[in-house]
């Protein structure tokens, strides 16, 4: 049995993915996430097997997420499923850990053969998704558009800076990456440092233009 979370903010979606699935007798939805946030928080507790995860969400999105499941849970395998095919947005979630990137206009039977291939280890892209995902093979770095101060901060501290960009406070950043408020606090002051930054205002509105 493939034990499935879906995240996505529209609950219309996961009612309707949760019937699609749950008609193949191999497939379980154990769980939904209307964020990135609470898929984290849920996935600490079951443990699924694939994450259906959407891209654009409040609070935390899927390219975040994606990236924090990768390294925290990474048996958890994570296929994305989303309305949108831009090049940043594959790339980004490939290069973040994602094993697939789907499109919602797929057809029933192709998404429940990419789950059971994610489940086995493949790697699944939809039609057209091919040379987009080879962006984040083919670009060493985005150091072309991401000014060079971003390589002075370290991974922890641009998950931060990434959450910040999504609006989240040190409370909602503390509990998204299982750390204390004080330990936030500590990567937010290094982060302003780094990056010559005036104050979290500042350093939000950039991360939001580097991440949008």
């Amino acid at each position: 049995m493939i034990r499935i979370l879906l995240v996505d903010d529209q609950l219309i979606i996961r009612q309707g993915l949760k019937s699609l699935l749950e008609s193949n007798s191999d497939m379980q939805v154990i769980g939904e996430a209307e964020n990135g946030q609470r898929a984290l928080e849920v996935i600490s507790r079951l443990q699924p097997d694939v994450v259906l995860m959407d891209i654009r969400m409040p609070v935390m999105d899927g390219v975040a997420a994606t990236g924090a499941i990768a390294r925290q849970y990474p048996d958890t395998k994570v296929l994305v499923l989303t309305t949108f095919d831009d090049d940043e947005y594959v790339s980004q979630a490939m290069r973040l850990g994602a094993k697939g990137y789907l499109l919602k206009d797929t057809e029933p039977d192709e998404l429940a053969l990419a789950i059971r291939a994610i489940y086995k280890g493949h790697t699944q892209l939809g039609p057209g998704l091919f040379e987009k995902a080879l962006i984040s093979v083919t670009t060493p770095a985005p150091s072309m558009k991401h000014p060079p101060e971003l390589g002075q901060l370290t991974p922890r501290e641009l998950d931060v800076l990434r959450l910040m960009a999504s609006g989240a406070n040190n409370r909602e950043i503390a509990q998204s990456l299982f750390l204390s408020e004080n330990t936030v606090k500590n990567y937010v002051t290094n982060i302003l440092s780094r990056l010559n930054l005036r104050d979290r205002t500042q350093a939000a509105l950039f991360a939001h233009s580097l991440f949008k």
